[in-house]
């Protein structure tokens, strides 16, 4: 072999080389900069809320700014489209939830893939979503909703925080199995939402725990059914919708969060260290709890596997629903 082939040989070897050691050298120093973390819903949502107190403590256990940014707007597919086109260096990470399964399944089309386009990397709370009313609408419990839903088909309005939302598709599942006719009303964001119902402008709200538990306790709205399987230990004398008796009926959403695909595994195992030590640390499990959310963590596989799960079950939910794509 010439010399001039060797020299080649030599410099594509160590090409390749160096190659193959950025992921890691880019992994050893990350993070050297601020991490935005994006909220495909407003300000003031339960989206909004678990990103915030899961921010802080990051902030302290990676020793960089975790910045909540907020891209509102079709179901949290905005903000899901940001990350997913972001650079996969891990600054850029979505705090997804329930939405991001529905959604694959809600919109024919989409400007990425729900599950392909993200590398999970750990789930970080739960909470029940709730049926709410006006104070003033004249029913005392879901049964008498439903009653009354019935003899009046399509008066009653339900509010959530858009199309194709969690909350949006377990209004439709909810008046499906119901066997009830109730007009979806979306609002941009939760606040606007809460509003129009307190107001009367419609009369019922399907949204998350959180944001809805002073309106409760204080008396502006009236909590008629949790979503879960089992009663919420925040409002323990709020009945299921199962014990209602739509049997069978348990949606509780979920929060975690995820890169774009492509981002460097040790990334993306570095990032799933710190939020396991990030939400475990007592005064964040303390805060969390306080704020309505159940604290949670596992593992990047097992949130993948959550998430392909989440996708595949909205999608039959959908069909046997009847609700329609958008």
């Amino acid at each position: 072999m010439s010399k001039i082939s060797t020299s080649i040989m030599a410099v594509g070897i160590a090409a390749a080389a160096f190659t193959f050691a950025m992921p890691a050298a880019q992994a050893d120093s990350w993070p050297s900069r601020p991490i935005r973390m994006v909220v495909g819903f407003g300000a003031g949502g339960g989206t909004d809320i678990i990103a915030r107190l899961v921010a802080q403590p990051l902030s302290e256990v990676l020793g960089q700014p975790v910045v909540v940014e907020n891209k509102p707007g079709a179901g949290g597919t905005i903000g899901a489209d940001t990350v997913a086109k972001a650079a996969k260096d891990g600054y850029s990470i979505f705090m997804m939830n329930n939405g991001h399964a529905v959604s694959a399944s809600l919109y024919k089309s989409l400007p990425y893939q729900s599950a392909k386009d993200f590398a999970p990397v750990s789930l970080v709370a739960t909470m029940p979503l709730i049926i709410t009313a006006n104070k003033d609408l004249p029913v005392a419990d879901l049964k008498a909703l439903v009653t009354r839903a019935k003899a009046e088909p399509n008066k009653l309005r339900f509010a959530s925080v858009g199309v194709g939302s969690t909350q949006h598709f377990v209004g439709a599942v909810f008046a499906t199995m119901a066997g009830v006719q109730i007009r979806h009303v979306p609002y941009r964001g939760t606040p606007a939402a809460i509003a129009a119902t307190r107001s009367g402008e419609v009369e019922l709200l399907v949204e998350v725990a959180s944001p809805l538990i002073g309106q409760i306790k204080g008396g502006e709205l009236k909590a008629l059914a949790v979503s879960s399987a089992e009663r919420y230990e925040v409002l323990p004398n709020v009945p299921t919708v199962a014990e209602a008796g739509i049997k069978g009926f348990d949606i509780s959403t979920w929060y975690g969060l995820a890169f774009p695909a492509g981002t460097p595994v040790d990334i993306v195992n570095k990032m799933n260290a710190a939020i396991n030590r990030a939400v475990t640390t007592d005064s964040a499990r303390k805060q969390i709890l306080d704020a309505s959310f159940i604290p949670a963590s596992n593992t990047p596989s097992q949130f993948a596997a959550h998430l392909d799960a989440e996708i595949a079950r909205w999608g039959k939910v959908m069909q046997e629903a009847g609700v329609q794509q958008q």
